[in-house]
């Protein structure tokens, strides 16, 4: 995405019109409009202002993902108990069939062992409670699965 691109979404989702924006920057709409057509660029310290003015890190300004600030908005925003509620394997098996295919081709009791005896050292040697141990070995196995695709 470009920056234009990502000023104009950021802007959007902080539900500011240009002349809203200009009128906080001192700049003129004209200068928002060519930021966001990608005729011209913010200097560093309009960058700034425009990412606190629109609730974002430096960064994330830069390389602005509406549909990603969406899902870091949704996940935060459920409650605990709807989150309980959820079947997330179902949810997650709509990108990735194999979640509910799996069961059916794996002997999953030939896991469980080895995985109890991970989760249960987590818990004696680190005093993680069960569903902390639980999502250190999810990420533990994440961080494995990312060195291997490199």
């Amino acid at each position: 995405m470009s920056l234009g691109n990502s000023l104009f979404h950021a802007r959007k989702k902080s539900g500011l019109s240009q002349e809203a924006v200009a009128e906080k920057l001192g700049v003129s709409r004209q200068t928002i409009s060519k930021w966001e057509l990608d005729e011209t660029l913010p200097d560093i310290g309009q960058s700034k202002k425009l990412s606190v003015l629109y609730h974002v890190t430096l960064d994330e300004l830069i390389d602005f993902d509406v549909d990603m600030k969406e899902i870091e908005h949704a996940i935060e925003s459920i409650s605990e108990e709807k989150q309980k509620e959820v079947d997330w394997t179902k949810v997650w098996a709509k990108k990735y069939p194999i979640l509910e295919k799996y069961r059916q081709e794996v002997n999953t009791q030939e896991y469980d062992a080895a995985l109890q005896t991970l989760l249960q050292k987590l818990q004696t040697e680190c005093g993680y409670g069960d569903e902390d141990a639980s999502l250190v070995l999810k990420d533990i196995l994440a961080q494995v699965w990312n060195k291997r695709e490199k």
